[in-house]
């Protein structure tokens, strides 16, 4: 099975703000004190067989591009590294030198995700979702496996290597 990916065009609108609702509980997405409508920014759509199977958004800023969401809806079929794969080759032709990305304390499954992939924990911003329940009020207090969720996790891949 192939994977295709290709950038968001204007009529996966829809479907985009619906994996978004369905996946982060609104098109608002915080990281580190930034609110963003992740339904606007740039994004990349994962097809197997023409079917969308994963999304991921991102924000290019100072030469640096963070990875603001990211859902493979079909797991275990590469559909997630196709598309940091493909994120990755945006940041080097915007001539980023980083790929950066911020994920919660009780997301286990991304932690380890994002590592196999490259990414490394670079910083742990303690109690910082308690900011960011300030500006997205429905983020809850206790995510996967029954963790409460405090912390900000900066993930980064460094480019220059």
């Amino acid at each position: 099975m192939t994977i295709t990916i290709r950038p968001t065009q204007e009529e996966d609108c829809d479907w985009v703000t619906g994996i978004l609702i369905d996946n982060w509980a609104s098109n608002i997405v915080v990281t580190r004190g930034i609110s963003y409508e992740a339904d606007r920014l740039p994004g990349l759509i994962a097809e197997i067989g023409g079917k969308p199977v994963g999304l991921l958004t991102y924000s290019i800023k100072k030469s640096e591009l963070e990875i603001i969401t990211m859902n493979a809806l079909e797991k275990g079929k590469g559909v997630g590294t196709a598309l940091i794969d493909e994120v990755e080759k945006i940041a080097k032709r915007n001539e980023c030198h980083r790929i950066w990305l911020i994920t919660t304390n009780d997301n286990i499954d991304a932690i380890r995700f994002y590592q196999r992939r490259g990414f490394e924990i670079a910083k742990v911003h303690r109690y910082a979702i308690e900011e960011s329940r300030k500006l997205k009020p429905q983020l809850p207090s206790v995510g996967k496996y029954g963790i409460p969720i405090r912390d900000e996790i900066e993930m980064e891949r460094n480019l220059e290597e």
